[in-house]
Parts: C-alpha cells; structure tokens; sequence
C-alpha cells in the first residue's frame, strides 16, 4: 500500500474527515503497515495502550470473556474503521481483545505521534469524542436489548445491524454475502450456538430468512 492509497483511506476515516491534505500526508508518514493473517490476536485486555490502528483492510472483533471462559462479541469493525484510542487518551490498559476475522492489514499509530497530532489538529479531538459518544450509544442499546428483547428480538435484531452495514439490495430482498457463524451471533447476544440455530431455522421456516451457505437473506 503506498503512501497515496493511504491517505485516501484516512480522508474517509470519521476521526480525520476535518483535515486539510498536507496534514493528511503529515499522518501518513507517522503510520505504521502492519499485515496480520485471521484469528490472529491484535490487542489483549489490560495490555498496556501503546498505539491505535486503522483498518486498511479485512475485519476484526471487539470481544471480551467472562469468568466461564465465553466470548462476548461487542462489535466487528471493518475498513476505514479504528479501534485502541481509548487507552491514548485515559493511559489505562486495553479494555477489550481485538481479534482479525480476516486476513487484514491495519495502520499503526503511536501514542506520542496521536497526541502530537491532537495536539496540533482540535477538530480530531472534537471528532474522537463524537465517535466515542456514537459508540457509547451503541452500547447502551445493545445492553437494552439484551435485558428488553426475546432472544428471536435479540437474533433479528442483530440481523438487521448486519444488513444495513453490509447488505445489499436485490430483488430476492437484503443479501448478507457473509454472514457471522451461529456461534459468533450467540456471542454478540449472549445465548448459545444451539439456540441461536433453533432461531434461524424458525425465521427461515416462517419465511423471514433465506439462508445459503454463508449468504442470509432478509425478506422485505
């Protein structure tokens, strides 16, 4: 990836959105490439905060485990997205694992050099703030979801989060090309894998979902 596909990855990152070219190839040059191949550990809870990352391409989760040892998914992020800020700016250790669901190649960002940068340039500070605030929402709804919704509430639900990130439109109705295991669903919305395959076969019975292979469709 060179230097010019880089910064036109960080104009359509939210948190940069406000910046003017040349501080835009100012950053580039502070990024660090990295490659890391799927399921392949990022970030641990409680390691020290030493760097954020930008996605470049591929994915990952967000995730943490309880005392049983089961994963509860957060959320999946994608390119353009960014994940480690948090620990920069409060000096505490991760709060979360960061795990790739693809291959995926990410932008690293030290900690002097992102002070340094918000120092130099308010409106990311005032733009990682409203993207903490958005996340933070999210949050809180998805905590409300879990304690308001049945677990059929709680599976569309996450159903539809999906489709209006990744879907596509057709006439068949909203394609999810590449939809989260059942296992992955039962992490985001705390059940079990068992139950969350009992929910998809009584959605698709009832013709709300159309599942092929990987690919789920949403019926209109």
């Amino acid at each position: 990836m060179d230097d010019r596909t880089k910064a036109e990855l960080l104009k359509r990152v939210s948190i940069f959105a406000d910046l003017a070219d040349d501080q835009i190839e100012n950053l580039v040059r502070l990024m660090t490439l990295r490659e890391y191949p799927k399921d392949t550990p990022i970030i641990h809870r409680m390691d020290p905060g030493d760097s954020m990352f930008i996605i470049a391409d591929g994915r990952v989760k967000v995730s943490l485990y309880g005392e049983d040892g089961r994963e509860i998914i957060l959320s999946t992020l994608g390119k353009g997205d960014f994940f480690g800020e948090m620990s920069l700016l409060d000096q505490e250790p991760r709060s979360a694992d960061v795990t790739t669901k693809d291959d995926s190649v990410l932008l690293q960002l030290k900690r002097d050099d992102f002070v340094g940068h918000i120092k130099e340039n308010a409106s990311v500070a005032l733009n990682i703030l409203a993207e903490m605030s958005r996340r933070l929402r999210r949050a809180d709804e998805k905590i409300g979801n879990l304690v308001l919704l049945d677990v059929y509430g709680r599976v569309a639900r996450v159903l539809l989060e999906i489709s209006q990130n990744e879907g596509v439109v057709t006439d068949e109705g909203i394609v999810i090309e590449n939809r989260p295991t059942h296992q992955e669903i039962a992490s985001m919305i705390g059940t079990s894998r068992e139950t969350v395959s009992r929910v998809l076969s009584d959605l698709a019975k009832d013709g709300y979902i159309r599942i092929h292979g990987k690919k789920i469709i949403l019926k209109g």
